[in-house]
């Protein structure tokens, strides 16, 4: 090869390679996938064919991303709280997942090449806006104390999952936590558990997120922080918590969001969301790291009925992840999308049904339309979709971050435009 023709290709591969960091994400919470491939769900393709290993299929049609959820000691919760009577203390079996049960699930999805993205919810069940209760083990400790805590756990966990060949690429310290987290002992009148108005709990969110923090940093440097609120529909709460996080300089990456459309409100509040936090924290990527539409009938609970822009239908839910997907085109700072609870399938098992918004047709469990939807936000922005599709450089190795890698690598390799699993 002549030296122009030389640079030529080293010119191609480094700005091939160097746009390939910039990957959107796409994919989902798939936290309840081992319950259900024990129970024996099935699962299919779009033709209703048989998916066979389910994280690699999803890697070839072209998510990259998933995440996990954590709770600290979710039987101790049980054992306590299953015979409650009252709704909001009763344990559910769908909040069951502790270090043990994550290890080998985080395992399969970085084989499988994909980012992983880890959801301390530091509590021993569903950590959201109403419920940020602090773990049974470590009631009655004092602030000083739950800063140590915190550092401790997180890097305990982190260190175990290293150990284990697991390095998460994206790390939420908190779940949903727009009014701070670690309230105190479940049902106590916690003056913690305020709108966040007082200046004294907003400082103690703050060095309770600073240890977390520092120790994801120590563990794993690469892995970018996601701060993760759900106020969409309440912009002014939104850009008031960023605005804290700022003031007292919490060192994060990402603004992650939870747009559920039966709670928040259509595109347009999403839209406004959006655009409110690209213009007040430029330095800052956004992900929508949950959402879900109804796809048989409407999500117990729903506030909001949009069934007249997004009928209950496979249609109805391909129409609304398509005119998200539009939506988060239009605002450059997104690069990642996480569907919740996808795997969500009773087809041909025993457990609960409770709820409807997955990506597999409950009754059949065959890939719904919105699948590919989704799979097309990752596919959109730049990395293997440039390589795969370039001549020049497709004849290397990659992965599916579309970065170069040895022929013997692990996992869901793309060589000459082709996807190859090795094991």
């Amino acid at each position: 090869m002549k030296l122009l023709g030389k640079l030529f290709a080293i010119s191609l591969v480094a700005t091939t390679l160097s746009s390939a960091a910039q990957t959107r994400y796409a994919g989902g919470d798939i936290s309840l996938l081992p319950e259900y491939e024990a129970a024996g769900a099935k699962y299919f393709d779009h033709d209703g064919q048989p998916v066979g290993e389910f994280l690699p299929w999803c890697a070839e049609q072209g998510m990259n991303a998933m995440r996990v959820r954590l709770f600290v000691n979710p039987d101790k919760y049980r054992d306590l709280h299953a015979n409650d009577s009252n709704a909001d203390t009763k344990y559910d079996p769908n909040a069951c997942q502790d270090l043990e049960y994550i290890i080998p699930l985080c395992k399969d999805i970085v084989n499988s090449d994909l980012a992983l993205m880890l959801d301390f919810h530091y509590s021993d069940t569903w950590a959201d806006p109403a419920k940020q209760w602090t773990p049974i083990d470590w009631e009655g400790l004092t602030d000083e104390q739950l800063y140590d805590k915190i550092y401790d756990y997180t890097k305990e966990t982190l260190l175990a999952l290293k150990a284990e060949g697991v390095t998460p690429s994206f790390i939420q310290p908190g779940n949903e936590i727009s009014y701070g987290m670690l309230w105190g002992s479940l049902g106590t009148n916690n003056p913690k558990k305020t709108f966040m108005g007082n200046d004294a709990n907003w400082a103690r969110l703050g060095k309770l997120l600073g240890r977390a923090i520092e120790a994801c940093r120590e563990v794993c440097p690469e892995a970018k922080i996601v701060l993760h609120t759900e106020r969409v529909g309440q912009v002014n709460v939104l850009k008031n918590f960023y605005s804290k996080m700022a003031e007292m300089n919490v060192d994060y990456d990402i603004i992650g969001l939870s747009y559920y459309p039966y709670w928040h409100g259509d595109m347009n509040s999403l839209d406004k969301a959006l655009d409110t936090l690209e213009q007040g924290f430029p330095d800052k990527n956004i992900m929508i790291v949950e959402t879900g539409y109804a796809l048989k009938w409407q999500v117990p609970g729903a506030d909001i009925d949009h069934s007249d822009i997004w009928p209950i239908s496979d249609e109805g839910q391909r129409k609304f992840a398509q005119d998200l997907v539009d939506t988060l085109e239009r605002h450059e700072s997104v690069d990642g999308l996480f569907w919740w609870w996808m795997e969500y399938n009773p087809y041909n098992t025993n457990l609960s049904n409770w709820y409807n918004a997955p990506l597999f047709d409950p009754m059949t469990g065959r890939a719904s339309s919105a699948f590919k939807v989704i799979c097309s936000f990752a596919k959109g922005g730049s990395g293997i979709s440039d390589i795969m599709s370039d001549p020049q450089v497709s004849s290397g190795w990659f992965d599916l971050q579309g970065r170069s890698v040895a022929p013997t690598t692990k996992g869901i390799l793309v060589h000459d435009g082709i996807k190859t699993l090795n094991r």
